[in-house]
């Protein structure tokens, strides 16, 4: 028996883990016999294709593999990273891992953009089953489908966690509905249960050459959003997501089985979910297909979540500019919400719905980036496993990879069919994560920082024959043995030395989790540091942590650049961190109390 834990982190995961894998039956079927004809074999070869990429991709490669890898319970392309570095000795190495990872975060965001698309824009096409409503327009539909996303991306500021707590149940409703309809299916078909031998899935491909090969780039659609497994592994713990996984594999094959019982007998179906729901039990469809359109926007809000927690991920881990946070709960860190994300994820989503019109090919452009960024996650498990020498999952992995890449390369087919729309935002993200890396280390080493021995020799002077002022001035340094540019210009440029000077650093620790805060010696007569370290994925309340200490800062002294160059690359960066909160905005210091010092620089 579960207790009553157990069973909250279960219902929680149904909501916040599963809702793109398990919104995925209402349009994967029907896409699929859209590039294929629909005959016995054709409907059984495909139901067995769909099981076992569900076992391979979500169940071994996320469920077992990716989630035996964390760092205090935490997964991600990211976490991967931070795993597989220190494991590596070459330089080079780490320079390439960490480019992968960069283009996994890339693929990851890319397609994440077509996931509220087609979930709700699939569901809102439900409409047209109903009696009367057959002849509406697909503009129409559009429009219903765009109002619904600006809905649910208006809202997203206030907090969703007073309403979360609704999602888990919401989903298991749905799953259950899809238990029921998928075996009142079977009961008629028993015989698309022999689809769970691997054996047709195989003889389908055997059989179908090419055609059954590029079959594979919609098949995966059944296991998008198998990530989130990985992914959201800290936020809900890797037992409670485990759990709900059993459930919901059962859940997702026996509706796939009922879909492909129901398209057997009724092999003009083009809308199989619904078309056999309103066939089991007109009177129930009305609510289930509200229901569908509840699951597909519980879908895009953990899509929304988990693209706030990536880029929270990778603002922490400095690969992405410090955009303005807001925390919207005072008790699950994990609540945020980053405005600049949310306003262009927005505007892609209505663009993509309109650009493309209908799921069927929205479902043409879905998925290739997912499988981009499934092979590097299984490249870089398999270097894992085997530096640490677990050579039975590293077999295994390399095996799981392998499939990765077959899906990736059968993927390649929907790059003229609008997959170059997720290529162009994955290759844009990519781009502003390369420019911004690139540039920080080259303004950083524009920066000319002073040698700590040196700016205490002068220091020592400065403070004794000064004019000091009184009080606490704070002043923030990467790390304190190279004393950033602003630092001297100010003391010693400007002659603005008060009694007690504090340098403030912040660095991230290697961990997810964590905080910790303290004064170092004293380098001189007024000088001393305090450090705060604190893990890639926490939030912190520096003012809070600064007072806790007995910190009583008088003034906050930080250093501004203004850049000046000709490169086009380099005028990016510039615009990047124009338009992007400096740290003290990000951090929420007291604003009375800053004085921006600014320093020019050529790039």
């Amino acid at each position: 028996m579960l207790n009553k834990n157990e069973t909250r982190g279960i219902l929680n995961s149904m909501g916040l883990v599963f809702g793109d894998i398990g919104t995925s039956p209402i349009y994967t079927l029907a896409v699929i016999f859209l590039i294929t004809p629909v005959t016995y074999a054709h409907v059984i070869g495909v139901l067995s294709l769909i099981i076992w990429t569900l076992i391979i991709l979500v169940t071994i490669e996320y469920s077992w593999l990716a989630m035996s890898l964390g760092k205090k319970g935490e997964g991600g392309t990211i976490v991967l990273k931070e795993l597989l570095v220190p494991l590596l000795r070459s330089g080079r190495k780490v320079t390439v891992i960490t480019i992968l990872s960069y283009v996994g975060i890339s693929f990851l965001l890319g397609d994440g953009v077509i996931t509220p698309a087609i979930s709700i824009l699939s569901a809102v096409e439900g409409l047209r089953i109903i009696p009367g409503l057959e002849t509406i327009g697909q503009g129409t539909l559009v429009t219903i489908a765009g109002v619904i996303a600006i809905c649910l991306f208006s809202i997203q500021k206030k907090g969703t966690e007073k309403i979360a707590w609704m999602f888990g149940p919401l989903m298991v409703i749905w799953f259950l509905s899809l238990v029921l309809s998928g075996i009142a299916s079977i009961i008629y078909t028993p015989s698309v249960l022999k689809a769970i031998n691997p054996y047709y899935a195989i003889d389908f491909l055997l059989h179908n050459g090419l055609s059954g090969f590029f079959v594979l780039s919609e098949v995966i659609l059944c296991a998008t959003g198998g990530e989130a497994l990985y992914a959201d592994m800290g936020h809900l713990g890797r037992e409670p997501i485990i759990k709900a996984w059993r459930f919901v594999f059962v859940s997702l094959v026996l509706s796939y089985l009922g879909q492909g019982a129901f398209l057997i007998r009724n092999p003009g179906s083009t809308n199989v979910l619904f078309e056999m729901i309103f066939q089991q039990a007109h009177i129930i469809y009305m609510p289930f297909l509200i229901l569908s359109i509840i699951a597909t926007v519980i879908a895009s809000q953990a899509m929304i979540s988990g693209m706030f927690s990536i880029v929270y991920q990778g603002i922490t881990t400095r690969i992405a500019p410090m955009l303005k946070i807001d925390y919207t709960s005072d008790e699950l860190k994990s609540q945020i919400y980053i405005s600049a994300v949310n306003w262009l994820l927005l505007i892609s989503v209505l663009f993509v719905m309109y650009e493309f019109k209908e799921s069927s090919k929205l479902a043409a452009a879905y998925g290739l980036t997912v499988t981009g960024s499934m092979a590097i996650t299984g490249i870089m498990m398999t270097m894992i496993f085997s530096l640490r020498k677990d050579w039975t999952k590293a077999t295994v992995s390399f095996l799981v990879t392998v499939v990765d890449l077959v899906f990736l390369v059968s993927n390649m087919y929907k790059i003229p069919h609008g997959g170059i729309w997720s290529i162009t935002i994955a290759s844009l993200i990519f781009s502003m994560i390369m420019i911004y890396t690139s540039g920080q280390k080259r303004l950083y080493q524009s920066l000319r920082p002073m040698k700590l021995d040196d700016f205490l020799q002068i220091y020592k002077q400065r403070y004794q024959n000064a004019n000091r002022i009184k009080g606490t001035a704070l002043f923030f340094a990467r790390n304190v043995n190279v004393i950033p540019q602003y630092i001297p210009h100010t003391m010693f440029g400007n002659d603005i030395v008060y009694e007690d000077n504090i340098i403030i650093s912040i660095a991230s620790l290697e961990e997810p989790f964590g905080v910790k805060s303290s004064f170092k010696e004293e380098l001189a007569p007024g000088l001393r540091t305090f450090d705060i370290e604190m893990g890639y994925m926490e939030v912190v309340d520096v003012a809070k942590i600064l007072e806790n200490a007995g910190i009583r800062e008088k003034t906050i002294f930080y250093g501004v650049e203004d850049i000046i160059t000709n490169n086009p690359v380099w005028k990016v960066f510039s615009m990047i961190k124009k338009l992007t909160p400096s740290f003290v905005q990000y951090y929420k210091l007291p604003p009375e109390k800053l004085h921006g010092v600014i320093t020019r620089f050529e790039m």
